[in-house]
């Protein structure tokens, strides 16, 4: 009995020093034998109560389509901000009646419940009860999970530390708060910020998440379950520990009741609160917390591809993490959700989702003389992390893949040679059936190419791009020089993919000590297959280099991002490449000629056929040596798109149609035969669905 009668003496003690102290804090400048300065504390005391006020607190940020549907959601903390009017005034009731039931009578620190918790410690030896204003309650929040959101746990130990120092500082920021808000400001400021369990901050989120409803309809019993909870969540969470959340539900309510918050009348608010402690918790059984991140939200399967390029692309253009987890931004994006399901269902038409070791993956940008806008990202893969189901986090259709676009690259070669005037798409080139460059080496002997079929020994270079001789092509790079063949490359779009990674396709550290990049590789070691290309490649810029030529030589980079809205509602400014001219507008159009036969009469002609595709359009299909992947590039001017189709598991090989699987070494499957198919399914779906009339491609005046 007398040790607890000391402890409690020791208490209050303590408690009435405290109380001493925080007002001595609000009376002085200095306070002497504490060793603070208060006039250097004042100025973060200043910064602190003046952030409150302004009650910019952690929100979400909301990705949407084209059309302005949302596709995905960010965040840290869950939360729907409120004004005062859209919280009920049940929440209200509940929350002073069991946290600060003077809270319309203090100003920010009540010295009357400090004496009172005082008393109470030294006649029982606990300081449960009265210490603590919800003003208080509110800056130790704003501390914790505002300031402290990087490390919460953390924070809120610091925020609650029992030290004279923290208390003075919490009371002069709650009696600065009192000076600069409206009490009613104060009270929804704390239920915005308030921590309720399950991912939830603030009763907009918790009333959503636990039941269903909104802020401003929350019952008696809904909103004691809620302020019961606050800041309590993980001991009283309803869905792990029922019986004592409703044990501290119906003592919100009995606190409500003597609060008056059920009417004078006694009997009537005793009948009142015995009727709501009788209601059940009322929790969802499958509580709406709002999905989170590319995995999660609405078709995160389908729509994940872009999601996760998306983030990637605004942290590039200045976006930091920390304003997309916690800005409550809206970004706009560019992604069609039509393209996007009709291109996602071509490519799982040719290549089945599970199939082991194969990814078929599609990218669709549309032409532009001010942006480059991505329509749609997609695989055959479901975006996910479930590896058995045949899932993937990464976003395969725009990163560099470590597999080559095959003849795709003889595109490039083509291209330089008309700027260099040392061919025209209607003069014709050679095409041995067999030859040996002296240019370029193989060890200590000439690098000998040789044709996959029988070609004619001369041909336009128009037939060449249709029909995809090696030999003519080779000889091309060497009149054109390769340097050059991969500086068109580079500008037509292949940036990332040549200068981004090293030949392996792994991405350049920033000391270079991983390097050259890709593109300096080819050049430096004087590698003439890279007309046949071998080299890793981005999905994504092979669909970027279509919209380029289709955009009369201009390069934009392409973007996902239509403009990002702060929480005010303002557009912030991004940090993007700017639009260039990568060739000529004479020389972008010849090339779409040149490639206008490959579905007509070249090695795509059977896959447009068969999807009764009979638009104009460019064209070139790609496979590489070994048929560990194969490509299509192709574009009318409304859309431009690429598909890859490659060995993405860990033992590569080749692959073989009928139906498309891995094959070990085998003669396996061209690019006309799935990776154009899924091209011209999709492609036709989108024209077709949007009802846009076939259009004319743009005429060459030079270069013929």
């Amino acid at each position: 009995m007398f040790a607890a009668r000391a402890s409690g003496l020791v208490k209050l003690v303590g408690l009435c020093l405290t109380a001493g102290v925080l007002l001595a804090a609000m009376m002085f400048p200095v306070v002497g034998g504490l060793g603070l300065a208060s006039n250097r504390a004042a100025d973060t005391v200043d910064q602190t109560s003046g952030e409150l006020a302004k009650g910019e607190l952690p929100l979400v940020t909301t990705i949407l389509d084209m059309n302005g549907a949302p596709i995905a959601y960010l965040y840290d903390q869950y939360r729907i901000p409120l004004e005062p009017n859209q919280i009920a005034d049940t929440m209200k009731a509940a929350i002073i009646a069991i946290e600060d039931k003077r809270f319309y009578d203090h100003q920010g620190v009540d010295w009357q419940g400090v004496m009172r918790a005082a008393a109470k410690a030294g006649v029982e030896g606990e300081t449960s009860q009265g210490a603590s204003t919800l003003t208080q309650q509110y800056v130790k929040n704003y501390m914790a999970f505002v300031l402290g959101a990087d490390d919460e746990s953390a924070a809120w130990e610091k925020a609650t530390e029992a030290t004279i120092g923290r208390k003075m500082r919490e009371a002069r920021v709650a009696l600065q708060v009192e000076q600069q808000m409206k009490k009613d400001e104060i009270l929804a400021g704390y239920l915005n910020i308030v921590p309720l369990g399950n991912q939830t901050y603030g009763v907009g989120a918790a009333a959503k998440a636990y039941f269903g409803t909104t802020a401003d309809k929350l019952t008696v019993p809904q909103a004691a379950l809620l302020a019961a909870i606050a800041n309590r969540p993980s001991s009283l969470n309803p869905g792990t520990n029922p019986d004592k959340a409703l044990e501290r539900r119906n003592l919100v309510i009995d606190r409500m009741k003597d609060n008056r918050a059920f009417g004078d009348d006694a009997e009537e608010a005793k009948k009142k609160a015995e009727e709501y402690k009788a209601a059940p918790l009322g929790v969802v059984p499958d509580l709406q917390i709002l999905p989170k991140g590319c995995v999660g939200a609405g078709d995160g399967p389908i729509y994940g591809f872009f999601c996760e390029y998306l983030l990637e692309y605004l942290q590039k253009s200045g976006i930091t993490k920390k304003q997309l987890q916690r800005g409550g931004l809206t970004i706009h994006t560019t992604m069609d959700p039509d393209a996007t399901k009709a291109a996602k269902a071509s490519a799982e038409q040719q290549v089945a989702k599970t199939t082991n070791g194969v990814a078929n993956a599609m990218s669709i940008v549309a032409p532009g003389q001010d942006k480059h806008r991505v329509r749609a990202l997609v695989a055959n893969r479901d975006f996910g992390n479930n590896a058995e189901l045949g899932q993937t986090a990464r976003p395969i259709p725009a990163e560099v893949v470590p597999f080559g676009a095959g003849s795709i690259a003889k595109v490039f070669t083509a291209a330089a040679a008309l700027d260099k005037g040392v061919a025209g798409i209607d003069k014709t080139i050679d095409v041995p059936k067999v030859y040996t460059s002296r240019v370029y080496r193989d060890g200590n002997k000439g690098y000998t190419v040789k044709n996959a079929g029988d070609y004619k020994d001369k041909m336009t270079l128009t037939e060449a791009l249709a029909s995809s001789p090696n030999t003519g092509f080779i000889i091309l790079s060497e009149k054109a020089g390769l340097n050059n063949v991969v500086d068109m490359a580079y500008k037509l779009g292949m940036r990332e993919t040549l200068q981004g990674v090293n030949l392996g396709g792994e991405p350049l550290k920033a000391d270079k000590s991983n390097g050259p990049s890709q593109g300096d590789q080819f050049k430096q070691g004087n590698m003439g297959s890279f007309t046949l290309g071998p080299g890793a490649t981005s999905i994504l810029e092979l669909s970027n280099v279509a919209a380029t030529l289709m955009s009369d030589g201009r390069w934009c980079p392409p973007t996902p991002v239509e403009k990002v809205l702060d929480r005010d509602g303002k557009e912030i400014a991004l940090k993007e490449q700017p639009c260039e001219e990568a060739v000529n507008p004479d020389l972008a159009h010849a090339m779409v000629q040149g490639m206008s036969k490959d579905t007509i009469s070249g090695t795509a002609a059977d896959a447009a056929r068969n999807a009764g595709w009979t638009r104009p359009a460019m064209g070139k299909t790609g496979t590489t040596e070994n048929h560990h992947s194969v490509a299509f590039l192709a574009a009318t001017p409304q859309y431009a798109g690429a598909v890859m189709t490659y060995a993405d598991g860990n033992n590569p090989q080749a692959i073989c149609p009928n139906p498309i699987r891995l094959c070990g070494n085998a003669s396996g499957v061209f690019g006309g035969q799935v990776a154009a198919p899924t091209w011209f399914n999709a492609m036709k779906a989108i024209h077709d669905s949007k009802g846009l009339p076939p259009a004319p491609l743009p005429q060459a005046t030079r270069y013929r």
